[in-house]
């Protein structure tokens, strides 16, 4: 089993972090969204979000290495809901490459985001999952997360309708 390094992520890692997402998408959300719609993904047009996010940390961004090569980021921060306490943070997204799936790379990603929130003064972090991303859900559930049922809304997302909910857990 290959060892996976957790850095900051710097503005050279933008494009391997949309390279990231985007697959992560593509994979993740197939026969949920129209494949029309994740054709049309591109890393190109997600670059330009990850570059500001690092240049400007917001979020805060780490990556996850194989040898050199980015095979995961996490962009964490504090909470972007309304109302939220300002001890409350969120991940604001958690992707590994499909290629590197249950080897480790999402652990090692939310353990540098867990640590992260906690020198920021968290006490609780959120993060808010698409219902039908079982895969998103059982991971953050197997990592503390507890749905909170009262949170569910509705996203519109590649015309199609997506509902999703929030999951919190304590950092302590």
């Amino acid at each position: 089993m290959s060892t996976i390094e957790v850095r900051p992520a710097t503005l050279r890692d933008a494009k391997a972090i949309a390279q990231v997402h985007t697959l992560a998408v593509q994979e993740a959300y197939r026969g949920l969204l129209p494949d029309d719609y994740l054709r049309t993904l591109k890393p190109e047009e997600r670059q330009a979000y990850w570059r500001e996010a690092i240049e400007y940390c917001e979020p805060q961004v780490m990556v996850a290495l194989e040898g050199d090569k980015v095979v995961g980021f996490v962009g964490y921060d504090r909470s972007r809901d309304p109302k939220s306490r300002p001890t409350t943070g969120e991940i604001w997204a958690i992707y590994a490459a499909p290629s590197h799936w249950q080897q480790g790379v999402g652990l090692a990603l939310w353990d540098a985001a867990r640590d992260g929130l906690l020198e920021e003064g968290c006490t609780t972090a959120t993060v808010w999952i698409p219902l039908c991303n079982e895969r998103a859900l059982r991971f953050h559930e197997i990592a503390g997360f507890k749905r909170e049922l009262s949170t569910a809304k509705t996203s519109l997302v590649g015309g199609v309708r997506i509902e999703e909910i929030r999951l919190k857990r304590a950092l302590h």
